[in-house]
């Protein structure tokens, strides 16, 4: 018997499947043998161990978040779906086979009503034009469906029979947020937002904890996966009195770790003051806010500066995909925490970063890959490493 393979209508066209034609055994099979060639010697040299990589068992409807760029198509027409690869030409989407189906029925619903409102979509050439995207994340564990319009201008006319027409449409949607994008960019999100309808955030779960989520927090796109990331961090901190949790967003590792370990305090530095604020209702709304102290500063400068005198057991980094910087972690080291725990969704800084903690008395205790995103290239790690 032969693998099992999916097939998508505008899979050659979008580009965003790269994979798709290739059996998910043999995908997960590539990533594990990536990251075995950057990680697999130095895990070997300090004796640790490098685990099979974690897949899914089904690798489709995964993507709990989605967006979609708009554009006019002539004659009153409003296209949205995927930018084709390498373009910025529209290539129209009615349902998509990694996407949680509510989002893509939300994403069209929303160009069906620039249709009959007539809401003009934004010319990226001109400059000009008034809906630019829509963003639309959709609860795992919860029914919440937020939706942001993102537009050129702050003034919508007529948002109430706006906001009336998307909630005939997309009778899922929970809150409606618009964000203002005003700049010349490919930037999806502006910095402005303002709730059209609804509390302007929904609610998902993750091991347990519920975290609120805005239009523009940081969140896992894929929720289920997730929880198989965060357990592998958990099992790395182990029982660890005191964690740091850096790079922490609004809090979502830090707090789940609270959550599953009594004992443990954690000091989470965030330095985007939003996130930090959302930090903190989560860490209230689970029940940890006495252990959880979330700090609004740049990490490795809260290291140098107030972090000098604290003692941490074990630290957390999920930095973005660029990795982490040479004084951040020369800050780690000088903390000296007994483990670090590397999240990474880029194994070619990680294993880059990897490097020099091992050269600060540091070795690898375990590694194991994560596919956070099947049908692509990429591929998560999580990295423990405990010291001496």
């Amino acid at each position: 018997m032969g693998y099992k393979t999916y097939t998508c209508p505008i899979a050659r066209d979008c580009g965003g499947c790269e994979w798709l034609a290739v059996p998910y055994p043999i995908q997960l099979r590539r990533k594990q043998e990536q990251v075995e060639d950057l990680l697999g010697p130095m895990t070997r040299e300090d004796g640790g161990a490098l685990e099979d990589i974690r897949g899914m068992d089904e690798p489709v409807r995964y993507r709990h978040k989605a967006a979609t760029p708009f554009a006019y198509g002539g004659r009153g027409r409003v296209l949205c779906g995927f930018y084709a690869a390498g373009t910025h030409r529209i290539v129209p989407c009615r349902e998509c086979l990694v996407e949680d189906p509510r989002a893509r029925r939300v994403l069209c619903g929303v160009g069906h009503v620039a249709e009959r409102l007539h809401l003009p979509p934004y010319d990226e050439d001109r400059g000009v034009g008034v809906l630019r995207h829509a963003v639309v994340r959709c609860g795992w564990k919860t029914d919440e469906v937020l939706l942001v319009l993102v537009t050129r201008v702050d003034e919508l006319r007529g948002v109430e029979r706006l906001v009336a027409e998307l909630r005939d449409e997309c009778p899922e949607v929970t809150s409606i947020v618009q964000n203002v994008n005003d700049r010349r960019t490919n930037a999806i999100l502006g910095r402005r937002c303002r709730t059209l309808y609804g509390p302007g955030f929904m609610h998902d779960e993750l091991l347990g904890c519920s975290f609120e989520i805005g239009p523009t927090s940081f969140y896992q796109t894929n929720p289920e996966q997730t929880e198989v990331l965060y357990r592998l961090a958990l099992e790395g901190v182990g029982g660890a009195g005191r964690v740091l949790d850096a790079y922490c967003g609004t809090g979502t590792i830090g707090i789940c770790a609270a959550s599953a370990m009594n004992e443990l305090q954690v000091v989470g530095v965030e330095q985007v003051v939003g996130a930090v604020s959302c930090a903190r209702r989560n860490a209230a709304a689970n029940g940890v806010a006495r252990r959880c102290d979330f700090v609004a500063a740049d990490a490795t400068a809260w290291m140098a500066r107030e972090g000098a005198a604290e003692r941490f057991d074990a630290v957390i980094m999920d930095p973005p995909r660029a990795g982490s910087t040479p004084e951040f972690l020369d800050g780690v080291a000088r903390l000296a925490p007994r483990k670090v725990v590397y999240v990474s969704c880029n194994v070619v800084t990680q294993a880059r970063d990897l490097s020099l903690l091992r050269s600060r008395g540091y070795r690898l205790e375990r590694v194991t890959p994560v596919d956070m995103f099947p049908h692509t290239r990429h591929v998560e790690c999580v990295a423990t490493l405990v010291r001496g």
